[in-house]
């Protein structure tokens, strides 16, 4: 059974960093696109940066040069390091995997964790 697992969100202050971090299980994150996405109360849920199997990212304009997401193979996890938090950056952090080929008798499924809090205050 695959599970995404959220962890490291948080209150912090304007100008402060955070470190979320997603834990996989079920042996998929070796051949999965894994992403961050955020949801803010009243909006749509946005995609905030993915990374690809062999480490190409792409991210959000808004948090170009602020955030970072990263992957640990041997882990199973991907992380966001979130720095230069701003009050806009408040929303519910969810963490996405899209599996590149067939898994479980389905093409390219796709998984998503829980989600972990992020306010920043003013």
């Amino acid at each position: 059974q695959v599970q995404l697992v959220e962890s490291g969100g948080g209150l912090v202050q304007a100008g402060g960093s955070l470190r979320p971090s997603c834990a996989t299980s079920g042996s998929i994150f070796e051949s999965a696109i894994m992403g961050w996405y955020r949801q803010a109360p009243g909006k749509q849920r946005e995609l905030v940066a993915k990374i690809a199997v062999h480490g190409s990212t792409n991210y959000l304009d808004s948090v170009k040069d602020r955030f970072t997401i990263s992957r640990d193979n041997a882990r199973n996890t991907v992380y966001l390091q979130m720095n230069s938090l701003k009050v806009e950056d408040t929303a519910i952090y969810y963490c996405n995997a899209v599996v590149i080929g067939y898994y479980s008798g389905r093409a390219n499924p796709n998984y998503w964790g829980q989600g972990t809090q992020v306010t920043v205050s003013s």
